[in-house]
């Protein structure tokens, strides 16, 4: 789902520069196609968690859940007697939806490869405060937007709308979800839920067998893009949930370009914001970011709410990995570098483990 998201949006983003001529390209081209993804897709199998699957003669693979999103996995893969593992994404034990992680199995570990996306840091923000700043906007008379990453990220947000109008701690304004990829993913989870998937928090799929989790009665999907564009034109407070979470690509950068310079909107930041992109841009305060070739001044207000991450953050990543067998090494990775070495730093003090963070074309040996 996700390779073929990206592979439209690859031709959609191409096209758009193409017909506003703002790329340094004369003929700007997608890096990958829908017929490149659908050959893609050719090559991948699905596997069962906590199976042990064999690769080779001497290599063997298992997936454990990992809590993070829907078909998460951390991995252990074996190697000629030697054992890796791989936390990949992980989550954080509070999803709503999703089981916590499933702990390290206790086997002898070779090296462990981390990420460390939130190493520097403990998520903080309390639930009140995204309906507070909900509620700000709407006394402004102006509307909330919130880019998400279609997977996941998407739906823990509507499951809170969910909670906070069913409790009236905010009024039943209309919401819209914009993003063709949040949309195909809603229908998995919902999918997930109708047969109680393995993944599920137990009594999951019994308290919703009744009702949508994702939809307080208000929900509209806009999955066209005549439709998207309506959303230029709303002359009501509403809520708009569309990808990409950092405002990177995707129909989200068009409705940044129309509320950014609206001092009653609020844009609420949801997850990570990586450095160079548009999240991160507004998070620190730039009052201009630059949206298809051109400036677009940031008057509306700009909120950031660290409590809908699903990814641990330094205490739960520490609190997780210590329940594995002591590994020969550990390598930090998949963060930036004072992420990386604050983790890299609790790892060797706290836990005594003989941890680091790689540079570029490090070579280590695992005996």
């Amino acid at each position: 789902m996700i390779l073929r998201d990206s592979a439209r949006l690859q031709v959609e983003d191409a096209r758009f520069a193409a017909e506003k001529g703002f790329s340094k390209h004369a003929v700007p081209l997608p890096l990958y196609n829908s017929e490149d993804a659908e050959r893609t897709l050719l090559f991948l199998d699905s596997v069962l968690f906590r199976e042990k699957v064999q690769l080779t003669e001497d290599a063997f693979v298992t997936f454990y859940p990992s809590g993070h999103i829907l078909g998460s996995a951390f991995v252990v893969l074996e190697v000629d007697k030697k054992v890796f593992l791989f936390t990949s994404d992980m989550g954080r034990g509070n999803h709503p939806l999703l089981s916590a992680p499933d702990d390290p199995p206790h086997v002898r570990v070779d090296a462990i490869i981390t990420e460390s996306t939130y190493g520097d840091r403990v998520h903080e923000t309390p639930i009140d405060s995204f309906a507070d700043i909900i509620n700000a906007a709407i006394k402004r008379g102006g509307s909330i937007l919130i880019p998400a990453f279609a997977v996941d990220r998407t739906e823990v947000i509507l499951m809170a709308l969910h909670d906070l109008i069913e409790t009236s701690a905010i009024p039943n304004i209309p919401i819209y979800v914009d993003s063709p990829m949040a949309l195909s993913a809603l229908d998995y989870y919902r999918d997930a839920i109708r047969n109680n998937a393995p993944e599920l928090l137990p009594g999951i799929a019994k308290k919703w067998e009744l009702s949508d989790p994702f939809d307080p009665g208000n929900l509209s999907e806009m999955r066209t893009v005549d439709e998207s564009k309506k959303l230029n034109n709303l002359t009501t407070s509403s809520i708009i949930i569309s990808a990409s979470g950092m405002g990177t690509g995707g129909r989200v950068v068009h409705h940044l370009a129309n509320m950014l310079p609206d001092h009653k909107n609020t844009v609420i930041l949801v997850g990570f914001q990586a450095a160079g992109s548009r999240g991160r841009s507004l998070e620190e305060g730039k009052k201009e970011i630059k949206i298809h070739g051109k400036w677009v001044p940031v008057k509306a207000i700009i909120k950031k709410v660290e409590n809908f991450s699903v990814h641990a953050d330094g205490d739960e990543m520490i609190a997780w990995l210590k329940k594995a067998n002591k590994p020969q090494q550990i390598f930090v990775v998949h963060g930036e570098p004072d992420a990386q070495a604050t983790l890299t730093k609790r790892l060797r003090d706290e836990l005594g483990w003989n941890a680091v963070a790689p540079k570029r074309m490090q070579v280590f040996e695992v005996q």
